[in-house]
C-alpha cells in the first residue's frame, strides 16, 4: 500500500528527520529543490534556453522555488523569480537560499502592488515555464488577494506549469480547492504522496504526479500511524485466490445471489457474471419464483432458485423457508441488485443479517431497504461489505448526495462507524472504509464505468472473492482495484466509454493475469 500522507504527518516527518537524524532543514531544502529540478529537467528533456519564472511564496515553499531557480540556471534556462512578500520577510532556511540567488546576480522581483501583478502578468505571457512554489501543504484558509492573483494568473498563461510539493490553493488532507488553485502539469511531491492528491479535485489539479526522494529516513516514515493509504496491484495479488493445481470447483467457494425482480433481471445476470469472472467455484441465483424461467434462459454457467414472491413480484418473507435448508454448503451471499425494497424483501435482509453466518456483501436495493433500518446491521451474523454509491450513500447516512461527494472520505468514515462494517463508496476513485479505522483509496477506474450494470458486476466480484474465503475488506480492496483495471483495460483497448458492464465482467480474467505479469 502506498502511504497518503496529511499534512501534520509531513510536518512531523520532517521534524523527526532534523531532530532525530541530525539533517538539517537546509539539507532537506536543497535535496526537495534538486530533485524537484531534476524532475522538470527529465519531464521537459531539456531547460536550455527555457524563459522560467518561478513564483514564491515567503515560506518553505518559496525557498524551494530559490533552490530550484538556481539549479535551472545552471543547466541554462533563463531564470526571474517573483516573490509574493518584501524580501526582508522571508526567514531561515528560505532566507539562506534567496541569499543564494541573489549572489548569482539571478533577478527577483517583490509583488507587493498592483503594479508588480501587471509586471507578473507580461512576463507569463511570454515564458515557457512557470514553477509554482507559492503555498505548500500547510494551507488551511481561503486564498485571496494577492496570492489568488498569481494563481488565476498563472492558470491563463499558456506555459508548461510545474507545482512545488502540492498545487498551491489545493488542501493537503481533503483535496479541496480552497478559493483558487493552480491547474499544474506536473507536481513533485516531496517525501511521500498527500491524500489530497489522491482525491478529487486535488487529484486533477495536481497533473502528472511524481513522489521525489529528499532522502527522509525509511524508519522515519509513519506507516503505523498513517491511516490513508493507496491500494497497489501488488497488494492485490498478495491475497488474490490461486487454486492449487488439484483444485476442483467445491474448493473455490459457492456464492448465493438473491437478485433481480420484473424488469430487473440483468441485475442479477450481471452479478452472477462478475463473480464467475473472479474464479467462483459454484454460483446460485436466488430470485422470485415470477422471474426464474428468464433468469434459467439468460444464465448458462450459473444455477436459480426460485424463491416465494410478494404479490407484486418481489422477494417475499416466506422465501426464508426454502433458503434456510438451502444455505448449508454455501460460502457467501449477495444481496440487492434488482430487488425492489417491498417491505417483505427488507424483513428477508433482516433475517439474513441476524440469522445467516456467512460473509454477505450488500449493495443497490439491499441498501435502499438497509437505510430503513440501519441499526441491523450491527446484528449481522458474520462480516458484511456495504458498496453504495453516492445517492445510496445520502439515503444510509440521511443527508444530501451533495454532502456526500463534498467529502467522500469523511461519508465512508461515518458511515463505518455507525454499522462496524466495511463499507466501499464507488465513484471516481472509489473509497474503501475498514472498521479498523483504515481508509483506502483505489486508483484504477474511469468514466467508462459510468453505467447501469458496472455496480452489479462488483457486487459479483466481491461476492465471488467473500466465496473464496478473502476477509471482508480484502474481498473489498481486490474486487474494486480489479473491476476498475478492467475498465481501464477496455477503455484503452476498445473505446473511453460506450462499453457495457458484461464487457466490463469478461476482462476481468486479464485483469487478474495482469496482475501476476507485473511481478
Amino acid at each position: 500500500m502506498k502511504p497518503l500522507c496529511l499534512a501534520e504527518q509531513m510536518r512531523a516527518l520532517d521534524t523527526w528527520t532534523m531532530e532525530e537524524s541530525g539533517l538539517p532543514g537546509i539539507v532537506l531544502m536543497e535535496n526537495a529543490g534538486k530533485g524537484m529540478a531534476e524532475l522538470i529537467e527529465d519531464t521537459l528533456e531539456s531547460v536550455q534556453g527555457l524563459r522560467t519564472t518561478i513564483i514564491c511564496g515567503r515560506g518553505n515553499n518559496g525557498g524551494d522555488g530559490f533552490v530550484i531557480g538556481r539549479w535551472l540556471d545552471r543547466w541554462g534556462a533563463e531564470v526571474v523569480f517573483y516573490v509574493l512578500a518584501e524580501l526582508e520577510s522571508i526567514q531561515g532556511d528560505a532566507a539562506v537560499n534567496l541569499k543564494a540567488v541573489q549572489g548569482l546576480d539571478l533577478p527577483v522581483v517583490e509583488i507587493l502592488n498592483q503594479d508588480d501583478v501587471e509586471d507578473l502578468a507580461l512576463d507569463l505571457e511570454e515564458t515557457d515555464l512557470v514553477v509554482d512554489a507559492l503555498l505548500g501543504t500547510g494551507l488551511n484558509a481561503p486564498v485571496k488577494g494577492r496570492y489568488k492573483e498569481a494563481i488565476d494568473l498563472i492558470n491563463s498563461c499558456e506555459a508548461f506549469v510545474a507545482s512545488v510539493d502540492i498545487p498551491s490553493g489545493i488542501s493537503a488532507d481533503t483535496g479541496k480547492v480552497m478559493g483558487a488553485a493552480v491547474q499544474a502539469d506536473l507536481t513533485g511531491t516531496f517525501g511521500a504522496a498527500k491524500l489530497g492528491q489522491a482525491v478529487y479535485p486535488g487529484l486533477e489539479y495536481c497533473g502528472e504526479l511524481e513522489v521525489i526522494d529528499i532522502s527522509i529516513p525509511d524508519e522515519a516514515l509513519p506507516w503505523d500511524s498513517v491511516d490513508h493509504l493507496e491500494v497497489e496491484a501488488e497488494d492485490v495479488a498478495e491475497f488474490w485466490p490461486v487454486p492449487g493445481p488439484r483444485a476442483h470447483k467445491g474448493d473455490c467457494g459457492h456464492l448465493l445471489i438473491l437478485a433481480g425482480s420484473e424488469g430487473k433481471t440483468g441485475a442479477a445476470c450481471l452479478t452472477a457474471q462478475g463473480a464467475l469472472r473472479v474464479g467462483t467455484g459454484l454460483v446460485t441465483v436466488g430470485c422470485p419464483a415470477g422471474v426464474n424461467h428468464i433468469l434459467e434462459n439468460k444464465l448458462t454457467e450459473a444455477m436459480t432458485l426460485p424463491l416465494a414472491q410478494t404479490a407484486d413480484g418481489f422477494l417475499s418473507a416466506k422465501a426464508v423457508d426454502s433458503l434456510a435448508p438451502f444455505l448449508e454448503g454455501k460460502s457467501a451471499l449477495a444481496f440487492g441488485p434488482g430487488l425492489g425494497t417491498d417491505p417483505e424483501t427488507g424483513e428477508l435482509l433482516a433475517w439474513i443479517v441476524e440469522k445467516v453466518p456467512l460473509p454477505l456483501v450488500i449493495d443497490a436495493d439491499g441498501l435502499n431497504l438497509l437505510a430503513q433500518n440501519l441499526e441491523m446491521i450491527r446484528w449481522c451474523a458474520d462480516s458484511a461489505v456495504l458498496t453504495p454509491h453516492p445517492g445510496e450513500m445520502a439515503r444510509l447516512l440521511k443527508t444530501t448526495t451533495e454532502k456526500v461527494q463534498a467529502d467522500r472520505i469523511k461519508a465512508v468514515k461515518t458511515l463505518v462507524q455507525e454499522t462496524g462494517q466495511v463499507v466501499v463508496l464507488k465513484g471516481a476513485r472509489t473509497v474503501v472504509g475498514s472498521p479498523e479505522g483504515l481508509i483506502f483509496v483505489n486508483p484504477t477506474g474511469n468514466p467508462g464505468l459510468a453505467n447501469g450494470g458496472a455496480g452489479d458486476v462488483l457486487t459479483g466480484i466481491i461476492g465471488g472473492l467473500l466465496a473464496q474465503e478473502l476477509n471482508a475488506l480484502e474481498a473489498a480492496l481486490a474486487g474494486v482495484y480489479i473491476h476498475g483495471l478492467a475498465g481501464d483495460m477496455l477503455a484503452q483497448e476498445i473505446r473511453a466509454r460506450g462499453f457495457l458492464a458484461s464487457e466490463v465482467a469478461e476482462m476481468i480474467p486479464e485483469a487478474v493475469a495482469s496482475l501476476f505479469e507485473e511481478e
